[in-house]
């Protein structure tokens, strides 16, 4: 019993090893024909659209990224005028990010572009297919998260979900 379990965690670790670089690729393609923007400055939109504002250290969380990295990609969204800095009342030192309105309509317009190439690629999928599609890859996100929520040991509250 124990070898089949082994055998079957064994499997689905190996066919997410193998989606995410094809996820990315296709994603990476897509966004570098849409925008000059690069990928990491999306995802960066990205995490920014889902929670709001973001201190710096969480933005590099959400893009697995290094601080001086997320930095040069913030910047890059403040000079494009798709994001800005707010300072915290109760703590100067902490800086959070946050798309502005401009940055909130490129992210929308984005996400839709993204939904309608996916939906376009995905159409030789039967109504059952799609379904199970959707129910996997819900299953997948949500083992993910768990993943990373005990990685962190619960300081990703605001980081995957």
């Amino acid at each position: 019993m124990k070898q089949r379990e082994e055998a079957s965690m064994d499997k689905a670790i190996e066919n997410i090893i193998s989606i995410m670089p094809l996820l990315s690729k296709s994603l990476k393609q897509f966004i570098k024909g849409k925008t000059t923007l690069s990928a990491g400055a999306v995802y960066v939109c990205a995490a920014l659209n889902h929670h709001g504002k973001l201190s710096m250290s969480e933005i590099g969380a959400h893009v697995a990224a290094p601080k001086p990295h997320v930095t040069t990609l913030v910047d890059k969204l403040i000079e494009d005028d798709l994001a800005e800095r707010l300072n915290d009342p109760n703590d100067r030192r902490i800086i959070y990010i946050q798309l502005t309105e401009k940055g909130k309509a490129f992210f929308q317009s984005l996400k839709t572009d993204v939904h309608e190439e996916f939906r376009e690629k995905l159409r030789f999928l039967s109504k059952e297919e799609a379904d199970s599609l959707a129910a996997s890859s819900q299953k997948v996100r949500d083992s993910l998260i768990a993943m990373l929520k005990s990685q962190y040991h619960g300081s990703t509250d605001r980081c995957s979900d």
